[in-house]
């Protein structure tokens, strides 16, 4: 079964996932699909507001981070990591449960980064926002760098995501029953 959507201009084939007995979602994934980053990155700039620096959680949201910072010229972005590497000049750490990911998991920031954002307006982005876990875990890391929340970015919002005032976002995405239907 896929979902089939218009998202920045270009139709894509959503496969539809299990995640529980009655919930499925539509698998986003832009990994590879350098067209589909281009296109919703420029997208996404466009309605972007004022900011110094992006960040985006490890793994997904990396392309769109990248192909953002590439567009405006900007030569440095953050990456907050789900384990501490051997270079990182020191960390600190935030918790999260995700809808994609099956037992909680931890964002690290490296201190060196930190240092960077304190005192700049920050823009969060990830590809899809859901139960905003992730996006929760980024401000937690955000302001404990002492950084500025400038916005909250995705190219979805599925479930309740699409009611946040707060979020900024290209497409609506549905939540599916076992059948493929979009739920109610």
């Amino acid at each position: 079964m896929f979902h089939t959507m218009n998202i920045a201009g270009l139709d894509r084939d959503l496969p539809i996932c299990k995640v529980t007995d009655d919930l499925y979602i539509a698998g986003f994934v832009i990994f590879g699909d350098q067209e589909l980053t281009v296109a919703c990155a420029k997208a996404l700039l466009e309605k972007a507001p004022e900011y110094d620096y992006i960040i985006t959680a490890e793994a997904k949201g990396i392309p769109l981070a990248h192909e953002m910072a590439r567009q405006t010229g900007a030569k440095k972005y953050f990456l907050a990591r789900k384990a501490p590497k051997l270079y990182m000049q020191g960390v600190f750490s935030v918790s999260v449960k995700s809808i994609t990911t099956a037992k909680e998991q931890t964002l690290y920031l490296d201190t060196a980064d930190a240092e960077l954002m304190k005192g700049k307006k920050i823009l969060l982005v990830d590809d899809v926002i859901s139960t905003g876990e992730s996006l929760h875990a980024l401000e937690a890391l955000v302001e404990k760098a002492g950084g500025i929340i400038a916005g909250r970015m995705a190219i979805l919002a599925e479930g309740d995501a699409q009611e946040r005032p707060d979020l900024i976002y290209l497409e609506k995405l549905p939540l599916f029953n076992p059948d493929g239907t979009v739920k109610a």
